[in-house]
């Protein structure tokens, strides 16, 4: 049992493809969410947006909107509580160094569509109305939005970002190797800007239960921050703060950090001291929450063969001018292929008058792969070499950014797996070279990489003596599965059925974990809940051992399996006891655990820890229109141990449309004469659709890893990484054109 996931005997619930358990009550309606929460005095506020993007308010007219019957207040910058916000900088731990946002602060405005006002009335749709009667006069500035004129403004961070790792220190001579290569290549690559599109809002609904204690339903990927957050800013205790979020309608990281909304929910409840409800509009969306603007030049130097000789990989990202956030864009051309003796990797920020930039799904690495990646094959076809082997070629089985072996590696049996699923080998390596009647046919491949990461996690366990198991803790599931596979972690370790456990998260009254991201979820929490019913199962079964005339008696712990309920000598059925009995036995009516897991920090020491992928994919390019249609993808993964292949192959199938929509589609227009995004809602901001999406097969790589207890890498971000490289190298096989700046759209095909 020690040794092991799973302390059952025939039934095995880890490692088999299973449907959510929270899935009913998502599809039936029954699953609530922050804004659909509500309470009997309940309050509504809408948000005004500022009108500029830089600049100052001057006057704020909001007697119109007060006059409104069921108008309750307008609150904004001039007549806003004192609260700690004034003498406290709250940081939590996915906030970059810098100075958080602070709603209705001043009279200063830092970005275009910033909260300048609340209205608070008895419905929302009066709420709606009067925010429209508020008159905001600005005295504006010039914005400063263009990262590419920033340039010359580019600075490292005098502080780095907790979790981010800086770039390494150079190796070698990478400016002298590049000059004598043989074969020198040099790009620029861009990524457009994206926005954050959950299904769900941010909303924020405060329940007002007296005495100056709240209960809050809030967006956010990790209820603790939210909770730490209200209790720093507005200098309440943390036990009168309780905070919720049992169900998040899409995180992707834009959830990590609290939002706006929350800070004017909490005020407004506490000014008048009753329930209050904001909910941002879609609008509003696209105001904040947007992977970074980010420019990047690649230059690879390498003898005729493909053998890398120079890699510099520079990279200048956009930041706001109150935060300098940071994300791992350039160490991944290191990490991939760093048996290269002469390597550089720059990465500098610049200060441009937004909203600072959001973490999403893959930060950093889905920029700085998909840049890596297109070079790389641009390596590949000016040297004539298959794409898949010149990346083995250049393969590294050491992390030269840490100096240590990956503690796993399986990414060369992705490159087989999937290159034999996909059919690589009929590949024509000539540019323009296959067509399907009038469509131009390319193939391309691209490598993924993320970080396998384990943080320091609680949960708890509560078996009761009608023998269901309740098991919890407070991280979030943000659509990935994550109350389904703690479900199967706990069953197997009692040996119940999964009818029989029921898991609880998302709620600050349960045993703290951290915020649901990073892919280290599944390692951190479902390590927790395994120690957590391993303890349980260690209690009861020295109650079992304990019972009068027990078949169990003279057993050790190692010896049993527990199934079907009951701990059972291994080999021999007929000596059991139910968990049930024994517990009645014993004459407790519940045995509870709480128990902690962490990073092992000797193999961290040893060892670094990754997941791989190799990505596969096909379009088919109408030669006139240019038109590109994406036929099918193969992704090949190498994760570790699979806890449920069903909800594992739908990460994989979400991280790729993402990855779909990057390479095609997604593009936030910021226009910098008024610093504004302009293509503001989902009519002219494009996301894949189902008739976007066609085939796409998903390959668990076999790979053993021992970088925590349960085996496992995560599987949120690494279906995105690489994806879009892939799609842009099949359209430069297929067109012979090579486009470096994404989205690849019409205009850059035919142009």
């Amino acid at each position: 049992m020690a040794n092991s996931i799973s302390s059952t005997g025939t039934d095995s619930f880890v490692g088999t493809a299973r449907s959510r358990v929270d899935g009913p009550a998502k599809v039936t309606g029954l699953a609530k969410y922050a804004g659909e929460f509500t309470a009997a005095d309940l309050a509504h506020g809408y948000v005004v947006s500022g009108g500029i993007a830089k600049g100052r308010i001057t006057a704020i007219d909001s007697a119109a909107a007060e006059a409104v019957p069921g108008v309750l207040k307008v609150f904004t910058h001039e007549n806003r509580p004192r609260t700690a916000w004034l003498d406290y900088n709250y940081q939590d731990a996915v906030a970059p160094p810098g100075s958080p946002f602070r709603a209705f602060y001043d009279d200063k405005i830092h970005y275009s569509g910033q909260p300048v006002a609340l209205v608070v009335a008895e419905d929302f749709g009066t709420a709606r109305y009067a925010a429209s009667l508020v008159k905001v006069s600005y005295e504006a500035e010039e914005p400063l939005t263009d990262v590419e004129r920033q340039r010359e403004f580019g600075y490292e961070p005098p502080k780095k970002r907790a979790g981010i790792k800086p770039p390494p220190e150079p190796w070698g001579d990478a400016d002298a190797a590049f000059a004598s290569a043989p074969i020198q290549l040099r790009g620029d690559y861009t990524l457009a800007v994206e926005h954050h599109n959950p299904m769900e809002p941010h909303a924020s609904t405060v329940v007002w239960d007296g005495d100056g204690a709240i209960t809050v339903y809030d967006k956010i990927q990790g209820v603790s921050n939210s909770q730490g957050y209200i209790a720093g800013v507005f200098g309440m205790d943390k036990d009168k703060v309780r905070v919720l979020n049992p169900y998040l309608g899409g995180g992707f990281g834009l959830g990590l950090r609290p939002q706006y909304q929350l800070f004017l929910a909490v005020m407004a409840a506490r000014e008048l001291e009753r329930s209050v409800r904001v909910t941002l509009t879609r609008d509003q969306m696209f105001t904040f929450g947007y992977r970074p603007d980010v420019r990047q030049t690649i230059s690879l130097g390498a003898d005729e063969g493909g053998k890398l000789r120079s890699i510099k990989h520079d990279a200048l990202s956009g930041t706001s001018r109150f935060e300098d956030y940071q994300e791992v864009v350039v160490n991944w051309s290191a990490i991939l292929y760093g048996a290269c003796e002469n390597v550089s990797l720059d990465y500098k920020l610049t200060q441009i008058d937004t909203y600072t930039p959001a973490d999403m799904r893959a930060p950093g690495a889905v920029t700085g792969v998909f840049a890596l990646e297109i070079a790389m094959d641009e390596l590949a076809h000016a040297t004539g070499q298959d794409p898949i082997a010149v990346r083995l070629k250049n393969y590294t089985d050491r992390d030269p950014t840490e100096d240590k072996p990956f503690g796993s590696k399986a990414l060369r049996a992705c490159y087989e797996q999937g290159a034999e699923r996909f059919g690589w080998s009929e590949r024509n390596p000539e540019p323009r070279s296959m067509r399907d009647g009038k469509e131009l046919v390319g193939w391309g491949m691209a490598t993924g990489v993320w970080e396998a990461l384990m943080q320091k996690s609680a949960a708890q366990a509560t078996l009761t003596a009608d023998g269901k198991l309740v098991v919890g803790n407070s991280t979030g599931d943000i659509g990935t599965g994550t109350y389904t596979i703690l479900t199967q972690i706990a069953a197997d370790a009692l040996g119940l059925p999964m009818e029989d456990v029921t898991t609880k998260l998302g709620d600050t009254d349960l045993a703290e974990a951290p915020v649901a991201g990073g892919s280290w979820t599944a390692a951190s929490s479902g390590t927790a809940v395994m120690k957590a019913c391993r303890k349980i199962a260690a209690d009861v079964f020295a109650m079992a051992r304990a019972m009068d005339d027990s078949p169990l008696a003279n057993v050790d712990l190692e010896r049993v399996v527990f199934t079907g309920g009951r701990i059972e000598m291994a080999g021999d059925p007929s000596r059991s006891v139910s968990l049930v009995d024994a517990m009645k036995a014993a004459g407790v009516d519940k045995v509870e655990a709480t128990e902690s897991a962490g990073p092992d920090a000797g193999h961290m020491k040893e060892f670094a820890s990754y997941t791989h992928s190799a990505v596969f994919a096909e379009v088919k390019i109408d030669e006139e229109l240019g038109q590109v249609r994406l036929t099918r993808i193969v992704s090949a993964i190498a994760a570790g141990r699979i806890i449920n292949l069903k909800t594992a192959r739908s990460q994989i199938l979400g991280g790729v449309v993402m990855g779909i929509g990057s390479a095609l589609e997604e593009e936030s227009m910021l226009d910098h004469t008024v610093g504004r995004f302009m293509n503001h809602n989902f009519g002219e901001y494009h996301v894949p659709v189902n008739a976007d999406i066609h085939d796409i097969d998903v390959i668990f790589v076999e790979e053993d890893d021992k970088a925590n207890p349960m085996g496992v890498k995560g599987l949120g971000e690494i279906g995105i990484v690489g994806t879009a490289a892939a799609i842009a190298n099949a359209v430069f096989h297929a067109t012979g054109k090579r486009i470096r700046d994404l989205p690849i759209t019409i205009d850059k095909i035919i142009g």
